[in-house]
């Protein structure tokens, strides 16, 4: 069976295989693809979120003088950056209900 965990960083649930995917029925494929397609409905308004975040830390950085404030800063615009590819790179998994054999 799949689980689906919430991730504190990403701020998604993301799938736990336990089984290989083929191992799945059909049925259980669907629910399983229904279930990541409701998650994944969501990641656009996440990365959105966080795009917004990184542009107003880009502003707090262009006007920040004190050096060690300033790399604070970058580094939490490379943490959300991080975390933005980590979404995209979910968003595009899509398992396929339909087996190979």
């Amino acid at each position: 069976m799949i689980h689906f965990r919430f991730d504190q960083r990403l701020g998604i649930e993301v799938p736990i295989l336990i089984n290989d995917w083929d191992d799945h029925s059909m049925e259980e494929k669907k629910e399983i693809t229904f279930m990541w397609e409701k998650i994944r409905g969501r990641i656009p308004d996440r990365i959105s979120r966080l795009d917004q975040e990184m542009e107003e830390l880009q502003l707090l950085l262009s006007e920040e003088e004190d050096f060690a404030r300033s790399c604070k800063i970058n580094e939490e615009i490379a943490e959300r950056a991080s975390i933005v590819n980590d979404l995209w790179i979910w968003y595009r998994t899509t398992p396929s209900i339909h087996s190979l054999n």
